[in-house]
């Protein structure tokens, strides 16, 4: 197993070291290991219930493992967009409110990081009239406050049509070039995460497959799982999705009018 030294040295944000965890008896997550490094967008997918969103738990700490251990880099800061976020429709919550909820945040902070994820004007607005793509924006944006090495992503793109995914993942790229962190997220949108992320982890309890996305979506494993037309189907779309969109979802007429 590797230090914390050993973990800081190679540049890894976080690993997990055969992480195990039991639920009733039964293996919900079986020897799993995985590392971020800074700078890389790794991204889970796999089958409903193969316990993506428990192996995120188990890396920020949230849940003990059974087996295994969590090293993580010294002075680690992670911002973090849950699964699922529902607000009673009758709280009177703004989207101000929302982002200083469970940490303080100045007003010119809160502009700032609604600003990088093309919300700005969306300060006073009430969460309850949000759309799916800019409630996802506004907990990105709340994510970016930490001013996290690491953002943990668990389905950014649930809620949002098919357009407006493709211009999600988009900003989450943007997001890692501009700010040089790592990037975890999991998704069940394969058609379009995979040419969104560097490199992919194919989860069913265990590590199915890992790599680039070009090398899981022809591992027999993975094609077990999805199938082959899904396999043609990524291709398809990693080649020819040459196009913005912008938050409305329609196709952006240039690639900076998307936003």
């Amino acid at each position: 197993m590797r230090t914390m030294a050993e973990v800081t040295r190679q540049g890894e944000l976080i690993a997990g070291q055969g992480l195990t965890l039991h639920y009733g008896g039964q293996a919900v997550i079986d020897g799993v290991d995985l590392a971020i490094e800074g700078g890389e967008i790794v991204t889970l997918i796999g089958p409903n219930g193969a316990g993506k969103t428990t192996l995120v738990k188990l890396l920020l700490g949230l849940v003990a493992p059974d087996g295994g251990r969590v090293v993580r880099r010294p002075g680690l800061r992670v911002g973090y967009l849950p699964q699922r976020l529902q607000v009673d429709p009758v709280l009177p919550l703004d989207v101000s409110r929302l982002l200083t909820l469970t940490h303080r945040a100045s007003r010119a902070a809160q502009q700032q990081a609604l600003a990088e994820v093309g919300v700005a004007h969306l300060l006073h607005a009430p969460v309850q009239g949000l759309s799916g793509g800019e409630l996802q924006r506004v907990l990105l944006a709340r994510a970016l406050l930490a001013d996290p090495d690491l953002l943990v992503l668990d389905e950014p793109t649930q809620g949002v049509d098919f357009n407006g995914q493709a211009e999600l993942y988009r900003l989450i790229a943007g997001l890692r070039q501009h700010r040089g962190c790592g990037v975890l997220m999991v998704s069940h949108d394969l058609v379009m995460v995979m040419a969104a992320t560097d490199r992919v982890f194919c989860l069913n309890h265990h590590v199915c497959c890992h790599g680039a996305p070009e090398s899981v979506r022809r591992h027999p494993e993975y094609l077990a799982l999805f199938g082959p037309r899904v396999a043609d189907e990524l291709a398809v779309y990693a080649h020819h999705h040459d196009h913005a969109h912008d938050l409305t979802g329609a196709v952006a007429a240039d690639e900076h009018e998307a936003g």
